[in-house]
Protein backbone atom coordinates (compact mmCIF):
# COMPACT_ATOMS: atom_id res chain seq x y z
CA UNK A 1 0.00 0.00 0.00
CA UNK A 2 1.10 3.31 -0.61
CA UNK A 3 0.20 6.71 0.06
CA UNK A 4 0.44 9.96 -2.42
CA UNK A 5 0.94 12.54 0.57
CA UNK A 6 3.70 14.58 -0.72
CA UNK A 7 6.50 14.57 -3.17
CA UNK A 8 9.75 14.24 -1.31
CA UNK A 9 8.12 11.18 0.11
CA UNK A 10 8.24 9.13 -3.47
CA UNK A 11 11.01 8.19 -5.08
CA UNK A 12 12.31 9.97 -8.36
CA UNK A 13 12.06 7.14 -10.39
CA UNK A 14 8.54 6.37 -8.93
CA UNK A 15 7.55 10.43 -10.16
CA UNK A 16 8.95 10.00 -13.34
CA UNK A 17 7.10 6.64 -14.12
CA UNK A 18 3.89 8.69 -12.87
CA UNK A 19 4.85 11.42 -15.81
CA UNK A 20 5.54 8.45 -17.88
CA UNK A 21 1.89 6.71 -17.54
CA UNK A 22 -0.01 10.10 -18.05
CA UNK A 23 1.79 10.97 -20.84
CA UNK A 24 0.95 7.38 -22.28
CA UNK A 25 -2.92 7.24 -21.38
CA UNK A 26 -3.61 10.72 -22.47
CA UNK A 27 -1.77 9.85 -25.88
CA UNK A 28 -4.62 7.01 -26.35
CA UNK A 29 -7.24 8.86 -25.20
CA UNK A 30 -9.70 10.43 -27.84
CA UNK A 31 -10.28 13.78 -26.58
CA UNK A 32 -13.99 14.13 -27.82
CA UNK A 33 -15.30 10.78 -25.77
CA UNK A 34 -15.22 12.41 -22.53
CA UNK A 35 -16.87 9.76 -21.03
CA UNK A 36 -14.95 6.69 -22.49
CA UNK A 37 -13.51 3.80 -20.34
CA UNK A 38 -9.75 3.27 -20.63
CA UNK A 39 -9.11 -0.22 -22.20
CA UNK A 40 -7.55 -1.63 -19.61
CA UNK A 41 -10.03 -0.56 -16.90
CA UNK A 42 -7.70 -0.82 -13.76
CA UNK A 43 -10.12 0.72 -11.36
CA UNK A 44 -12.74 -1.91 -12.38
CA UNK A 45 -15.02 -3.18 -8.82
CA UNK A 46 -12.71 -0.58 -7.01
CA UNK A 47 -14.17 2.82 -5.27
CA UNK A 48 -12.48 5.99 -4.87
CA UNK A 49 -13.79 7.91 -2.07
CA UNK A 50 -13.16 11.75 -2.36
CA UNK A 51 -13.12 14.25 1.18
CA UNK A 52 -13.69 17.92 0.39
CA UNK A 53 -13.16 19.81 3.40
CA UNK A 54 -12.18 22.97 1.46
CA UNK A 55 -13.87 23.95 -2.08
CA UNK A 56 -12.48 22.87 -5.49
CA UNK A 57 -13.20 22.96 -9.31
CA UNK A 58 -10.17 20.91 -10.94
CA UNK A 59 -9.35 18.48 -8.45
CA UNK A 60 -13.14 17.38 -7.87
CA UNK A 61 -14.05 16.98 -11.25
CA UNK A 62 -9.75 15.60 -12.38
CA UNK A 63 -10.24 12.94 -10.17
CA UNK A 64 -14.16 11.96 -10.51
CA UNK A 65 -13.43 11.67 -14.14
CA UNK A 66 -9.98 9.66 -13.18
CA UNK A 67 -11.55 7.13 -11.48
CA UNK A 68 -14.73 6.18 -13.41
CA UNK A 69 -12.62 6.14 -16.52
CA UNK A 70 -10.16 3.96 -15.25
CA UNK A 71 -13.72 2.05 -14.32
CA UNK A 72 -13.98 2.46 -10.96
CA UNK A 73 -16.87 4.23 -8.84
CA UNK A 74 -16.45 7.08 -7.00
CA UNK A 75 -18.15 8.45 -3.60
CA UNK A 76 -17.76 12.50 -2.95
CA UNK A 77 -18.13 13.39 1.15
CA UNK A 78 -18.32 16.58 2.02
CA UNK A 79 -17.78 18.57 5.29
CA UNK A 80 -21.37 18.29 6.51
CA UNK A 81 -21.45 14.76 5.36
CA UNK A 82 -18.87 13.33 7.84
CA UNK A 83 -16.82 12.64 11.28
CA UNK A 84 -13.32 13.36 10.69
CA UNK A 85 -11.67 14.49 13.64
CA UNK A 86 -14.91 15.94 14.58
CA UNK A 87 -18.00 15.46 17.23
CA UNK A 88 -17.72 12.46 19.09
CA UNK A 89 -15.59 10.46 16.58
CA UNK A 90 -12.47 10.73 16.03
CA UNK A 91 -9.70 10.13 12.76
CA UNK A 92 -8.81 6.53 13.64
CA UNK A 93 -12.67 5.68 14.23
CA UNK A 94 -13.45 7.33 10.86
CA UNK A 95 -10.02 5.85 8.93
CA UNK A 96 -10.94 2.21 9.97
CA UNK A 97 -14.39 2.60 9.22
CA UNK A 98 -13.84 3.74 5.18
CA UNK A 99 -11.24 1.01 5.24
CA UNK A 100 -13.78 -1.08 4.88
CA UNK A 101 -15.92 0.73 1.82
CA UNK A 102 -13.00 1.45 -0.40
CA UNK A 103 -10.18 0.89 -2.35
CA UNK A 104 -8.84 4.25 -2.41
CA UNK A 105 -9.36 7.64 -0.37
CA UNK A 106 -8.43 11.35 -2.01
CA UNK A 107 -8.52 13.83 1.01
CA UNK A 108 -8.15 17.82 0.14
CA UNK A 109 -7.93 19.50 4.15
CA UNK A 110 -6.51 23.05 5.42
CA UNK A 111 -4.35 20.68 7.82
CA UNK A 112 -1.43 18.92 6.46
CA UNK A 113 -1.59 17.38 9.89
CA UNK A 114 -4.76 16.12 9.70
CA UNK A 115 -3.64 14.08 6.39
CA UNK A 116 -0.89 12.92 7.93
CA UNK A 117 -2.68 11.54 10.92
CA UNK A 118 -5.42 10.28 9.30
CA UNK A 119 -2.92 8.38 7.08
CA UNK A 120 -1.71 5.97 9.56
CA UNK A 121 -4.84 4.79 10.61
CA UNK A 122 -6.26 3.81 7.18
CA UNK A 123 -5.73 0.35 5.55
CA UNK A 124 -6.14 1.97 2.07
CA UNK A 125 -3.68 4.67 0.26
CA UNK A 126 -4.45 7.83 0.96
CA UNK A 127 -3.70 10.84 -1.70
CA UNK A 128 -3.03 14.72 -0.76
CA UNK A 129 -5.50 16.53 -2.79
CA UNK A 130 -4.42 19.42 -1.31
CA UNK A 131 -3.55 20.82 2.60
CA UNK A 132 -2.52 24.50 4.17
CA UNK A 133 1.61 22.88 3.62
CA UNK A 134 1.40 21.21 -0.27
CA UNK A 135 -0.74 20.46 -3.16
CA UNK A 136 1.84 17.28 -4.68
CA UNK A 137 -0.93 16.75 -7.02
CA UNK A 138 -1.40 19.61 -9.13
CA UNK A 139 2.50 20.20 -8.94
CA UNK A 140 3.18 16.84 -10.43
CA UNK A 141 0.36 18.02 -13.18
CA UNK A 142 2.65 21.29 -13.70
CA UNK A 143 5.44 19.47 -13.76
CA UNK A 144 4.01 17.03 -16.64
CA UNK A 145 2.68 20.47 -18.73
CA UNK A 146 6.06 21.48 -18.79
CA UNK A 147 7.87 17.86 -19.53
CA UNK A 148 4.76 17.58 -22.48
CA UNK A 149 6.06 21.35 -23.83
CA UNK A 150 9.71 21.06 -23.50
CA UNK A 151 10.18 17.50 -24.00
CA UNK A 152 11.95 17.46 -20.80
CA UNK A 153 12.01 18.79 -17.06
CA UNK A 154 15.69 18.11 -16.31
CA UNK A 155 18.30 21.19 -16.44
CA UNK A 156 15.14 24.04 -16.93
CA UNK A 157 14.91 27.08 -15.19
CA UNK A 158 11.38 27.45 -13.55
CA UNK A 159 10.68 31.11 -12.02
CA UNK A 160 7.93 30.80 -9.43
CA UNK A 161 6.60 34.64 -8.67
CA UNK A 162 4.30 35.07 -5.61
CA UNK A 163 3.66 33.50 -2.84
CA UNK A 164 5.45 31.31 -0.63
CA UNK A 165 2.11 28.97 -0.16
CA UNK A 166 1.16 25.14 -0.61
CA UNK A 167 2.28 25.09 -4.01
CA UNK A 168 6.04 26.74 -4.01
CA UNK A 169 6.27 24.35 -1.48
CA UNK A 170 5.66 20.95 -3.40
CA UNK A 171 7.32 23.08 -6.35
CA UNK A 172 10.55 23.04 -4.05
CA UNK A 173 9.82 19.20 -3.22
CA UNK A 174 9.74 18.30 -7.12
CA UNK A 175 12.84 20.50 -7.89
CA UNK A 176 14.45 17.88 -5.67
CA UNK A 177 13.05 15.27 -7.65
CA UNK A 178 12.82 16.53 -11.53
CA UNK A 179 16.91 17.92 -10.87
CA UNK A 180 15.46 21.72 -12.39
CA UNK A 181 16.32 25.27 -11.73
CA UNK A 182 13.66 26.99 -9.33
CA UNK A 183 14.03 30.98 -9.08
CA UNK A 184 11.54 32.33 -6.56
CA UNK A 185 10.26 35.71 -6.59
CA UNK A 186 8.16 37.04 -3.67
CA UNK A 187 8.43 39.39 -1.31
CA UNK A 188 11.00 39.03 1.87
CA UNK A 189 7.91 38.77 4.84
CA UNK A 190 5.97 35.52 2.59
CA UNK A 191 9.20 33.42 1.87
CA UNK A 192 8.27 29.66 1.45
CA UNK A 193 8.42 27.11 4.70
CA UNK A 194 11.56 26.77 6.28
CA UNK A 195 11.92 23.32 7.10
CA UNK A 196 11.47 22.39 2.98
CA UNK A 197 13.92 24.92 2.08
CA UNK A 198 16.22 23.36 4.58
CA UNK A 199 15.29 19.77 2.95
CA UNK A 200 16.15 21.67 -0.79
CA UNK A 201 19.46 22.75 0.53
CA UNK A 202 20.23 19.41 1.91
CA UNK A 203 19.64 17.42 -1.55
CA UNK A 204 21.53 20.62 -3.18
CA UNK A 205 18.70 21.62 -5.26
CA UNK A 206 19.28 24.78 -7.49
CA UNK A 207 17.01 27.09 -5.41
CA UNK A 208 17.56 30.73 -5.74
CA UNK A 209 15.39 33.44 -4.09
CA UNK A 210 14.87 36.71 -5.09
CA UNK A 211 12.85 39.77 -3.50
CA UNK A 212 12.97 41.68 -7.34
CA UNK A 213 10.50 39.76 -9.41
CA UNK A 214 12.62 40.73 -12.28
CA UNK A 215 15.86 39.07 -11.41
CA UNK A 216 13.97 35.63 -10.92
CA UNK A 217 12.12 35.74 -14.36
CA UNK A 218 15.60 36.28 -16.37
CA UNK A 219 16.16 33.49 -19.05
CA UNK A 220 13.36 31.51 -17.33
CA UNK A 221 11.60 28.33 -19.36
CA UNK A 222 8.53 29.01 -17.41
CA UNK A 223 6.81 31.66 -15.60
CA UNK A 224 4.45 30.13 -12.78
CA UNK A 225 2.15 32.27 -10.31
CA UNK A 226 -1.24 31.77 -7.72
CA UNK A 227 -2.93 33.48 -5.96
CA UNK A 228 -1.66 35.83 -3.50
CA UNK A 229 -4.58 35.52 -1.08
CA UNK A 230 -5.50 31.79 -0.26
CA UNK A 231 -9.04 30.77 0.03
CA UNK A 232 -8.00 28.35 2.35
CA UNK A 233 -6.54 30.06 5.66
CA UNK A 234 -5.11 32.72 5.12
CA UNK A 235 -6.04 34.86 7.75
CA UNK A 236 -3.55 38.19 7.32
CA UNK A 237 -5.44 41.17 5.78
CA UNK A 238 -6.39 40.63 2.35
CA UNK A 239 -6.10 44.36 1.40
CA UNK A 240 -2.51 44.43 3.35
CA UNK A 241 -1.11 41.82 1.93
CA UNK A 242 -2.14 42.52 -1.84
CA UNK A 243 0.35 45.48 -1.35
CA UNK A 244 3.01 43.28 -0.27
CA UNK A 245 2.70 41.86 -3.68
CA UNK A 246 1.80 44.71 -6.15
CA UNK A 247 5.59 44.59 -7.94
CA UNK A 248 4.99 40.91 -8.26
CA UNK A 249 2.24 41.26 -10.82
CA UNK A 250 3.03 38.58 -13.84
CA UNK A 251 2.67 41.42 -16.79
CA UNK A 252 3.84 41.26 -20.58
CA UNK A 253 6.66 43.52 -19.19
CA UNK A 254 7.91 40.53 -17.06
CA UNK A 255 7.30 38.09 -19.62
CA UNK A 256 9.31 39.76 -21.89
CA UNK A 257 12.03 38.84 -19.40
CA UNK A 258 12.43 34.93 -19.51
CA UNK A 259 13.12 33.47 -23.06
CA UNK A 260 11.61 34.34 -25.85
CA UNK A 261 9.73 30.75 -25.97
CA UNK A 262 8.65 30.48 -22.54
CA UNK A 263 5.41 29.25 -20.81
CA UNK A 264 3.27 30.32 -18.42
CA UNK A 265 1.45 28.23 -15.84
CA UNK A 266 -1.10 29.12 -13.02
CA UNK A 267 -2.88 26.75 -11.24
CA UNK A 268 -6.38 28.31 -10.83
CA UNK A 269 -8.49 29.85 -10.06
CA UNK A 270 -6.80 33.05 -10.92
CA UNK A 271 -7.19 36.79 -9.96
CA UNK A 272 -7.19 38.39 -13.01
CA UNK A 273 -5.45 41.62 -12.87
CA UNK A 274 -4.10 40.97 -9.76
CA UNK A 275 -1.34 38.40 -10.10
CA UNK A 276 -1.67 38.29 -13.22
CA UNK A 277 -2.73 40.23 -16.14
CA UNK A 278 -4.97 39.22 -19.10
CA UNK A 279 -2.67 39.36 -21.45
CA UNK A 280 -0.23 36.81 -20.43
CA UNK A 281 -2.92 34.39 -19.44
CA UNK A 282 -5.08 34.20 -22.51
CA UNK A 283 -1.88 34.64 -24.42
CA UNK A 284 0.02 32.05 -26.86
CA UNK A 285 2.36 31.26 -24.33
CA UNK A 286 -0.14 30.48 -21.68
CA UNK A 287 -0.77 26.75 -21.44
CA UNK A 288 -3.23 26.88 -18.21
CA UNK A 289 -6.11 25.14 -19.76
CA UNK A 290 -3.71 22.67 -21.16
CA UNK A 291 -2.13 22.55 -17.44
CA UNK A 292 -5.77 22.18 -15.99
CA UNK A 293 -6.96 19.19 -18.31
CA UNK A 294 -3.35 17.54 -17.96
CA UNK A 295 -4.56 17.16 -14.04
CA UNK A 296 -6.73 14.54 -15.03
CA UNK A 297 -3.97 12.29 -16.70
CA UNK A 298 -1.80 12.32 -13.77
CA UNK A 299 -4.69 11.73 -11.42
CA UNK A 300 -4.96 8.58 -13.30
CA UNK A 301 -1.70 7.58 -12.64
CA UNK A 302 -1.32 8.50 -9.69
CA UNK A 303 -4.80 6.29 -8.78
CA UNK A 304 -2.77 3.69 -10.14
CA UNK A 305 0.61 4.37 -8.43
CA UNK A 306 -1.33 3.43 -5.29
CA UNK A 307 -2.95 0.25 -6.24
CA UNK A 308 -0.07 -1.05 -7.57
Amino acid sequence: MKHFLDLKDISKEDLKNIILDAEKRKQKRDPSKKSKLDDDLPLDGKTLIMMFEKPSTRTRVSFDLAAKQLGGQTLMINPDDMHLGQGEESIHDTAKVLTQYADIIMLRTTSHKKAIDFSKHLGIPLINGLTDLSHPTQVLSDVFTIYENKGKIEGLTIAWIGDGNNMLNSFIEASVKFNFELNIGCPKKFLPNKKILDYAKKNKAKINIFYNPNEAVKNADCVMTDKYVSVLNDKINKDKKKKYFKKFQVNQKLMSLAKKDAIFLHCLPASRGIEVVDEVIDSKQSLVWEQALNRLYVQKAIICFCLK
